[in-house]
């Protein structure tokens, strides 16, 4: 642990303890969150709110160590052994508890029951999980899937088997992308399905798994997309709302013909003719939303979000990421099927080509096409992409710029989604680190307090001070809060 990484403060996997405190409680909610999350560190010795290092005597440091580690060993279930080490920071010994990311959820503090003693971390906090979450840990640790399980109160017939199977060929052939792909597209039958999951045979009978309700829309589980267009760059102003329900391949494509309805058209010459290019690549938004329905959790029963901004395009897919997944290894292409059925349905129906390709592809497709790379924000209780809007250099001498809208789907609304493109009218601060900030926030649509420091080299306090200067001076609005603040440009 350095003093760098202690000034900048605590996070999903930091937490800081003054000193070793009387109730064990207070830190073992942690120890069990470390455990049923990505794993963390606990460091003793080090004031959460001052973030300064105050440090143990290294007479009793021993005996707190051992304390320590005793009350992890007892308090626990299933057992977590930490890794409790001794570190010098600023010329001070502080204890290190470090605590590796469990397969044998879920966790939870012994005296408390499984009821109110399971933990999690959610944006640098531990919560009590509520019922959802323990669900979840449940099929994690005993490696199994949801969409796998029996769904309960759901009777099938033969003919809605034989509906299932019809549909998913025709759904294959439709998303093929030649004849020989086409041509090659097998009938899919009971035993297939079974072999997925999405049937489960006991006795000679066929029964619904989770899976069968989900691709279908029928058995009780309420699937649905939800689509909204904003006026602005929050949820403030609705413009449109859209709720679709039914089979999962009708809500692909509703929810994507939904977002081209409402981003812009531009245009690009090739040759002699003139090519119609809208501002985000399809294929890209097509494959975040397969995405959003293969990796969502259908435990949580919120809904898929796809919301179009002023400045962005954003998807939030509901459920902590699966274990073993993070963000960063996501986008490395590192696959993590949540949905092991559903990923089988969906490779037949050509919804997906290679597991765990999807991510890589789309962050590409995004860059080749003069936008700043996909954002990736949560993965602790849901996961929101945002795509940012309005940043294709149209200087290029084949880009010919558009502002034609797409036909709206609803007589009664007009779209808005009029883009805030800067001109020779914005006011420029004076300050050469702020106009560093400010150009980079009309080209990219926000920044980060990260992004700043990385910008200006400097550390992250000095990289808040000028921002917290721009807002003060109206250059820049600040929205969200915690480790999701971004900042924009003020409409002055």
């Amino acid at each position: 642990m350095t003093i760098e990484e202690i000034l900048a403060g605590e996070s999903k996997n930091v937490e800081f303890k003054e000193s070793l405190p009387e109730k064990s409680i207070k830190y073992m909610k942690s120890v069990v969150a470390f455990a049923n999350g990505t794993g963390g560190k606990i460091i003793f010795g080090v004031a959460d709110k001052t973030r300064e290092v105050v440090g143990f005597d290294k007479e009793d440091v021993f005996k707190k160590m051992d304390a320590i580690a005793n009350v992890v060993s007892d308090s626990c279930e299933p057992a977590i052994i930490p890794d409790i080490t001794l570190q010098t920071v600023d010329g001070k010994t502080v204890i290190v508890v470090e605590i590796s990311e469990g397969r044998q959820r879920p966790y939870y503090i012994k005296a408390l029951g499984r009821e109110g003693g399971v933990y999690v971390r959610v944006a640098g906090t531990t919560r009590l999980a509520d019922e959802y979450m323990i669900k979840e840990l449940l099929f994690e640790g005993s490696n199994r899937y949801y969409d796998q399980a029996l769904c309960t109160g759901l009777n099938i017939t033969d003919e809605d088997i034989d509906a299932l199977c019809r549909a998913m060929k025709e759904q294959a052939i439709k998303n093929a992308h030649t004849e020989e792909q086409k041509a090659s597209v097998k009938e899919v039958g009971r035993q297939q399905l079974r072999s997925w999951g999405v049937l489960i045979e006991r006795d000679g009978k066929d029964y619904p798994s989770n899976a069968f309700a989900i691709l279908t829309g029928n058995g009780g589980l309420h699937v649905a997309t939800q689509c909204g267009v904003f006026k602005g760059t929050t949820k403030s102003v609705f413009v449109d709302r859209r709720e679709y329900t039914g089979p999962l391949w009708e809500q692909i494509d509703e929810a994507f013909q939904f977002v081209l309805r409402n981003i812009h058209l531009g245009a690009t010459i090739v040759g002699i003719y003139r090519q119609d290019v809208y501002e985000i690549p399809p294929d890209a938004i097509r494959e975040l939303i397969i995405n959003a329905m293969i990796h969502r959790s259908y435990l949580d029963h919120g809904t898929i979000q796809v919301a179009v901004y002023d400045n962005r395009l954003e998807i939030t897919s509901p459920g902590k990421l699966p274990m073993g997944q993070t963000i960063e290894r996501m986008k490395e292409g590192y696959s993590k099927i949540r949905n092991e059925a559903l990923a089988h349905a969906f490779a037949y129906m050509n919804l997906i080509e290679h597991w765990g390709s999807g991510i890589p592809r789309i962050i590409d497709k995004v860059k080749i096409a003069g936008l700043r790379e996909p954002e990736f924000i949560g993965g602790e209780v849901d996961l929101r992409i945002n795509i940012y809007r309005g940043q294709i250099a149209l200087n290029d001498a084949n880009k010919v710029p558009d502002t034609i809208e797409r036909v709206p789907d609803s007589a009664n609304k007009m779209p808005d989604t009029i883009e805030g493109v800067p001109d020779s009218a914005n006011k420029m601060p004076d300050n050469e680190q702020e106009q560093q900030i400010y150009k980079y926030v009309l080209e990219n649509g926000s920044i980060t307090t990260a992004k700043v420091a990385e910008l200006l080299g400097v550390k992250h306090r000095r990289a808040r001070a000028v921002l917290m200067d721009m807002v003060e001076g109206a250059y820049l609005r600040k929205e969200g809060a915690a480790r999701r603040t971004i900042y924009v440009k003020n409409h002055f």
